[in-house]
């Protein structure tokens, strides 16, 4: 289980030292990713040099609503600080606009910008109804990218199974999926596992995996 997981640390407030020991867990528990914010890149590429695990940050995050061009640069520096995985906000009011270009283009450039490196398109599931979760996955897989992700974290609910289903429905297997938001022990891990996630996103990976639980929100 543990390879699932993108071991996670986006509070605001997070220090430098609470990154260093994020990255020193993921390495002791061999975690896919750490996911931080990306002023801590390159520290934390410095940190993880020696190991496996990948460093993914976040782009136009937590709302997704700034300008495609801010994001492709973020994506474009995350990149060039030593980022692998990129997760990045769709924008909403788009999606909810029904301005299915723009949010496609949001995407793509974005993709395109980072090249091979992994993109994942969080969705936000919470401010979407069933229809619109369902175009926005069909959106993010034609825009390129290589995941769909339920939730930041930061909104008024996380992930949910209803949700994980229809993203699966409305992408091909190419496409995988990332759930994140309110993952906390192992059941309701493998619970999602089981309804066919490839990455967790979660601050409480360590309960996780030792089968114990976490108050974490993320």
């Amino acid at each position: 289980m543990n390879t699932y997981i993108d071991h996670t640390l986006l509070k605001a407030d997070a220090s430098l030292t609470q990154i260093h020991n994020l990255c020193e867990e993921a390495i002791a528990y061999k975690f896919a990713t750490v996911c931080i914010n990306s002023s801590y890149v390159e520290s934390a590429v410095d940190i993880l040099k020696d190991s496996n695990v990948k460093v993914c940050t976040v782009v136009g995050f937590p709302l997704g609503a700034c300008s495609t061009k801010t994001k492709v640069e973020e994506a474009k520096q995350a990149i060039a600080d030593g980022a692998s995985e990129i997760d990045m906000v769709i924008h909403q009011g788009k999606v909810k606009e029904k301005d299915f270009q723009y949010v496609e283009n949001d995407i793509r450039f974005v993709k395109q910008a980072i090249g091979n490196h992994t993109l994942k398109v969080i969705l936000e599931i919470c401010n979407l109804t069933n229809d619109e979760i369902a175009k926005a996955s069909q959106l993010a897989e034609s825009a390129g990218a290589d995941y769909v992700k339920t939730s930041t974290g930061f909104g008024s609910y996380g992930t949910t199974e209803e949700a994980v289903e229809i993203m699966k429905k409305n992408t091909s297997s190419r496409v995988r999926i990332k759930a994140s938001g309110g993952i906390r022990d192992a059941e309701t891990a493998k619970r999602y596992i089981d309804l066919g996630v490839s990455r967790i996103g979660a601050s409480a990976g360590i309960a996780i995996v030792e089968g114990t639980s976490s108050d974490s929100n993320y």
